[in-house]
């Protein structure tokens, strides 16, 4: 699992609208592992959708502004719609944040699925559909969804079948946008589990899992790393992101969580104060210094980021003055 399927380098894209330029992602650098699940993680706003649409779409009026974006050594940011095309679906594919507004209302599952894989020049044939059949059986969902409307099916039906097409072609990268977020509990843990099982199976290969859930991806990440107002904030294995978290809005996320066998009695879950930033034409420093009860003269400017141990790193000028402080 050490070679590289995807490379980010200082990428930047921006929201450019009549009052200026919205900085969603801002300087970000990351890179994805052959089999592994990546987990990336912050409030509504910080930037995670962005960098999904940055890297599969950049419909206007957000524009890829600079960087460096390779899959399989490809450098993607540059290339033709022509050429990215044909790597979508094979090679890179996403499941979308919404099931429902990915589906048309007037098309059966069926019809939909044919239209859609006849665009990247797949026949949909009665082999093409045993496939999907099969695909079906292994996310627990009868045939006969195919010969059913997207309203006849349940929330987390949807989903399931999203999944199924966006990795119908066995994608080697695949970014899971939001894909909990309109599910009950139950539905999240199923889905989530799912989507790692199509990794262990070798249905898919790597995985960029976009959630403000941190129990999520505590589940199922091999790594988290944690956005905040466009900005890398920190980033290391699941475990040590969990229980000692170094960076304060990192600390802060996981105060928010509750605990197994803590009732609100003896403990109150602790919110973040304030909100976060406006990034319309926002300057430098780093961005949650405005929320951050450690916040300095230093923090007016942007950090850097800084080696904290083999695979942790994160971008705070007061992290080793700050200490790694316990969560209880």
């Amino acid at each position: 699992m050490n070679e590289t399927i995807l490379e980010i380098k200082n990428l930047k894209a921006y929201y450019k609208i009549l009052k200026g330029e919205v900085k969603a992602v801002d300087d970000i650098s990351l890179e994805i592992r052959r089999g592994e699940i990546l987990g990336l993680a912050g409030e509504s706003g910080c930037g995670k959708s962005t960098l999904a649409s940055t890297l599969i779409s950049r419909k206007p009026p957000l524009h890829y502004i600079s960087g460096e974006v390779k899959l399989l050594g490809q450098d993607i940011m540059n290339m033709s719609k022509e050429e990215f095309q044909k790597m979508r679906l094979k090679n890179i594919s996403i499941i979308p944040q919404y099931a429902l507004d990915a589906f048309s209302p007037t098309k059966k599952i069926r019809t939909f699925i044919a239209d859609l894989v006849s665009e990247h020049g797949i026949k949909p044939d009665e082999e093409f559909f045993e496939k999907v059949k099969e695909r079906l059986d292994f996310v627990n969902l009868d045939h006969s969804v195919l010969d059913r409307y997207p309203m006849e099916l349940s929330g987390g039906m949807k989903q399931r079948v999203i999944m199924v097409i966006s990795t119908i072609l066995d994608p080697e990268f695949i970014i899971a946008d939001e894909i909990t977020s309109a599910l009950d509990v139950s539905s999240q843990r199923f889905v989530a589990t799912l989507l790692a099982r199509l990794r262990d199976e070798g249905i898919i290969g790597s995985v960029l899992f976009i959630t403000h859930d941190l129990s999520i991806l505590y589940q199922i990440a091999e790594r988290i790393m944690v956005m905040y107002a466009g900005h890398f904030v920190e980033i290391g294995p699941t475990d040590e992101i969990i229980g000692n978290p170094c960076h304060p809005y990192t600390k802060a996320l996981i105060s928010s969580l509750p605990r197994v066998g803590i009732q609100y009695k003896d403990k109150k879950l602790s919110g973040i104060k304030g909100t976060p930033p406006s990034l319309l034409n926002i300057g430098e420093g780093c961005r949650f210094r405005f929320r951050c009860p450690y916040a300095a003269g230093e923090c007016e400017e942007t950090p850097q980021r800084e080696k904290i141990n083999d695979g942790h790193y994160i971008a705070c000028w007061r992290w080793q003055e700050i200490g790694s402080d316990s969560n209880e």
